[in-house]
This record gives structure tokens, C-alpha cells and sequence, in this order.
């Protein structure tokens, strides 16, 4: 379905009155109100908003390894879904993306999928073990381009190894992205510390232990005057320590997701395993401290850490269950749902694609919805509620925590290039 197209009656970022849009060879080639169709598609779109496609700093794809849970195409397909046009693929795969290999597989099954761009994340050490750095940059050089590099799932929680991986991606302008949590605080951790552990006596997971590494690498971060992401903040506390290096000139960037900007530790007491998470789910105080730090710039991005799990891995007593939550399709309107009262769609817009693809150093997305840029595109219907079901989703997996919610907000159509990945809500 390449070719010419053309969005009609949409309104750029949700402001002003309605245009059309006409996208043609990869590119937005006009944009006014009353377009001739000519030889062009025509979509109506009358009532939608138009926002540049949305970019996902922190994706779990699970492939190569663990393609029960997921793979590319079925975790691509439920990205375009959710208005994504490009995600950034964590390393916690098998076999680890620590070469440029693995990293090149990826980033290939991602292209063959076609339904949005994936951009694979390197670890940081050999096979997440933190103690060897991993070959940064020959990933870096490799035809994945990788600028993002990550242990997620586990900490690098050695001063030494963190201060020399910040220092060596300088070199390729990389970023290290941190998943913040003290091991040594954290052994046998299920659930946030707090008065709701304490009744089900359930091992605390302390919110110190993220933001005591939050501390130690922003002044790292400052020291060597590299780049730090720190990975899905959950406390009132990090958000603080990251405004306070912000100030302090710390190029610091952070990202929140979208189930710990709703979600609080009383779903604990279900003990439902689908909301065991890793950060774990905190306090409605720190939910509101997260949404004020998204909302003023200081959390930077919204990032979905969508962690799929077979069934077995989810469906068991919480204590043996692995924590984690599907996120992409969902995640938009989450978001909207969330912070509708204090981000307009232009911020959306710079929450959840244009800041992540800077971060990201993503060419071709996160761009102004202008004439001559990239057709990487999601069209928004803002009247539309939708019911969330785990079993109607793209993604392999359903562990969202949101089944049964109605959410406002849904993504009508995506465009990659110029070409639709999704139309009428369905895959195209």
C-alpha cells in the first residue's frame, strides 16, 4: 500500500482547524485544507489529530531466545499498533545482544517485519554479567548502528565499570542507560517497601536502592562529562536527585512508564502476579510526584518497558512469577489518561517521540509535522474509547495489567515512510 496518500480533516498536534496531509515518496509533500485526492489514497480523518510517530526508548522483543513470549513481528506489530514507528530493543535476550552479531540479527528481523523500525540496544557488559565490558564499539560501528546501551533487567552496579562504560561511548556519541537498583538492597525484593509489605509480609524492594545509583551516576555522568538515561524512575525521590543534577548541568535524561503513572503497590494485595513489576509498582504519592516530573521536563520521556512472558512465567504464586508488564499498545492511552489534565498533544508529542528518538539518536523520527520531513506518522482519535482485552492484542504475551480498563484515546492509523502499518485501528 505504498505510494500517495492523503489524510484528510486532521488536526496537526490537535490544534487549529482541520487539514490534509499528502504523503508521498516516504515524505510529507503537502499540507492544506482542501487538497485535490488526484492520484492519491484519501483517508478521512475528520476529528483525528496528527502527531509525529511515537518512539519507544525501552522495548523487550524477547527474540532471539525467548520467542514464546515474543518476537519481532508479533512485538512490532503490537508497537505499530499503539502509534509506534521505531523502538529501541532491550539486550536481555538469548544470546545476549553484547556483539555486533546479535545486535545486527535484530536489528535485520526488524526490517523484515516491516511494521516499524527497531533499533537494537547493546548491553553494556558480556552477557549483562557485570563485570566485562562488552564490545561497545564494534556494535556501535555495526550495520545496527547501536547507540544505546543498556543491562536493563540488571544493574551496573560497579562504580569502576559504569564510570569506563560512560567514558567510552563518548567516542561514538552513545548514551548508557541505567536500570537504578543496589543488588545488595534488593536480594529476594518482590513488591515496593513499605506499609503494604509489611502487612503481607512481603520483601521489600526499598526505593533507596534505585535512587542511591541514581545519585552515584549522575555524578559520574557530570565527572566524565558523558550522556546517562536512567531507565523507568519510580520514586519521589529520583525524580528529585534528576532535577537536582539537571541543575547542576549533568546531561541526564530520564524516562517513566506508563503503568508507574497509575498504578500504586496497594495491587499488591490481589496477589495478582500481573502486577509484579521490576521497578515495582510504588506509592500513589510517588505516582503523583512522576506525573508532576513528566509534566515540568523533568522526567524527559514516557518508555513503555513492555516485558512480555509466556504464561507459565506470569500464571504462578507471585514470589515464583517474573515481574513484568506489556505496555505498547496500550501505552498511549495510559498516558493521555494520566496526564490529560497537564500535557496537551504537543507534549505528548515531545514525551513519547520527539525526546526519545533525541536520545535515541533516531534519524527520521521524532520530526516536526512539517512539509519535507519523514512520513513516520500515528493519527489519533481522541472521542474513541476502547475496552483493553489480552486476548484480541497483537502481542504474543497478555500480561497487561490493564485488561478489563476502558481507556480514552485510540490510535486509528500509523505510517512508516509513508506507508501504512495500521489503518482503521487494524494492521494494514
Amino acid at each position: 500500500m505504498s505510494g500517495s496518500h492523503l489524510l484528510q480533516g486532521v488536526q496537526l498536534y490537535g490544534e487549529g482547524a482541520p487539514v490534509d496531509v499528502r504523503l508521498d515518496g516516504g515524505r510529507i509533500v503537502e499540507i492544506a485544507a482542501g487538497l485535490p485526492v488526484g492520484d492519491s489514497r484519501a483517508h478521512d480523518l475528520a476529528g483525528c489529530v496528527l502527531l509525529p510517530g511515537l518512539v519507544d526508548l525501552h522495548t523487550h522483543l524477547r527474540e532471539p531466545g525467548r520467542e514464546d513470549a515474543e518476537t519481532v513481528e508479533t512485538g512490532t506489530l503490537a508497537a505499530a499498533l499503539g502509534g509506534f514507528t521505531a523502538v529501541h530493543a532491550m539486550a536481555n535476550t538469548d544470546p545476549v545482544a553484547d556483539t555486533a552479531g546479535v545486535v545486527e540479527q535484530v536489528w535485520r528481523l526488524g526490517q523484515e517485519s516491516g511494521h516499524c523500525d527497531v533499533a537494537p540496544v547493546g548491553a553494556v557488559t558480556v552477557g549483562l554479567g557485570g563485570e566485562q565490558m562488552a564490545e561497545l564499539g564494534t556494535m556501535a560501528d555495526s550495520a545496527a548502528r547501536v547507540r544505546v546501551f543498556s543491562d536493563d533487567g540488571k544493574c551496573v552496579s560497579d562504580a569502576s565499570l559504569m564510570r569506563r562504560a560512560l567514558e567510552y561511548v563518548k567516542a561514538f556519541d552513545g548514551v548508557i542507560a541505567q536500570h537504578a537498583q543496589e543488588p545488595r538492597l534488593t536480594d529476594g525484593a518482590q513488591m515496593n517497601e513499605g506499609v503494604v509489605s509489611s502487612r503481607l509480609g512481603l520483601t521489600g524492594w526499598p526505593a533507596v536502592a534505585e535512587e542511591a545509583i541514581i545519585a552515584r551516576d549522575c555524578l559520574l555522568a557530570g565527572h566524565v562529562g558523558s550522556r546517562l538515561h536512567v531507565c523507568h524512575v519510580s520514586t519521589a525521590g529520583s525524580v528529585e536527585l534528576i532535577r537536582w543534577a539537571k541543575d547542576r548541568g549533568v546531561d541526564v535524561t530520564a524516562e517513566v512508564t506508563p503503568h508507574h503513572l497509575v498504578l500504586t503497590d496497594d495491587l499488591a494485595e490481589t496477589y495478582d502476579p500481573v502486577y509484579k513489576v521490576n521497578p515495582p509498582l510504588r506509592t500513589a504519592a510517588d505516582v503523583e510526584a512522576l506525573r508532576a516530573g513528566l509534566a515540568d521536563g523533568t522526567v524527559d520521556i514516557v518508555a513503555t518497558d513492555h516485558a512480555p512472558h509466556a504464561l507459565e512465567d506470569k500464571e504462578a504464586e507471585w514470589g515464583a512469577a517474573s515481574p513484568g508488564m506489556t505496555g505498547l499498545e496500550t501505552a498511549l492511552a495510559v498516558v493521555v489518561d494520566a496526564m490529560g489534565d497537564r500535557l496537551d498533544w504537543r507534549g505528548i508529542a515531545d514525551r513519547l517521540s520527539e525526546k526519545p528518538a533525541r536520545i535515541g539518536r533516531l534519524e527520521g523520527h521524532g520530526r516536526p509535522l512539517a512539509v519535507g520531513e519523514p512520513a513516520n506518522l500515528t493519527v489519533v482519535d481522541p472521542g474513541r474509547t476502547w475496552v483493553v482485552d489480552a486476548k484480541q492484542m497483537a502481542t504474543r504475551s497478555s500480561n497487561t495489567p490493564f485488561a478489563g480498563r476502558e481507556l480514552p484515546v485510540r490510535v486509528v492509523a500509523t505510517f512508516l515512510r509513508g506507508t501504512p502499518t495500521v489503518l482503521d485501528g487494524a494492521p494494514a
